[in-house]
């Protein structure tokens, strides 16, 4: 049985100001700027590596910030559960790769498949996007629930310098 959240969710853009303000652990800017009232898991050493190297990208390629991350707020009230987007933009071969985050607390509503869902949608909008991948730990069975039955076959492993060993999943961005 498939766990769906019960309220609308809303995907709001976290710009390159927000993530600058999150680094300086300037949670109350950083609320400003994205819009949406931000907790500490923004501030947690993973979310910070995320930002330094989204920042990053965002420099290289500002032409990405569509692609690159949105927070999950949940509505009426807009409670952020959590973020996702894609590594980047479609790469020379129509790549995209997924990623997304549920905040503990929200583990477990639906709110990860809704942001998939939302992420494939994107993803199928592009004319220049082919395929979609997701990369999941092995043994990380809650991420591969959450791809199952999206149409996703694994298609290799690759080391991660950040994550270790990740299983490679893909699709087409059009089915």
């Amino acid at each position: 049985m498939t766990n769906h959240p019960a309220t609308p969710l809303r995907f709001v853009e976290l710009p390159a100001a927000a993530m600058t303000a999150l680094l300086g652990k300037d949670l109350v800017k950083a609320s400003a700027l994205a819009g949406v009232e931000l907790t500490d898991y923004f501030l947690n050493d993973s979310a910070m590596w995320l930002w330094r190297y989204r920042l990053g990208q965002l420099s290289d390629h500002p032409d990405g910030a569509p692609w690159i991350l949105r927070t999950l707020a949940c509505e009426p009230a807009g409670a952020v559960v959590g973020h996702a987007g894609f590594h980047g933009p479609p790469d020379e071969v129509g790549m995209v790769e997924v990623g997304y985050a549920v905040l503990p607390e929200f583990r477990r509503r639906g709110h990860a498949r809704a942001m998939l869902v939302e992420l494939l949608r994107r993803a199928a909008a592009d004319p220049g996007a082919t395929t979609v991948r997701a990369s999941i730990s092995p043994g990380n069975v809650a991420s591969e629930a959450t791809i199952a039955g999206f149409g996703f076959q694994e298609v290799g492993e690759l080391w991660d310098e950040e994550d270790g060993m990740e299983t490679l999943y893909e699709r087409p961005a059009r089915p």
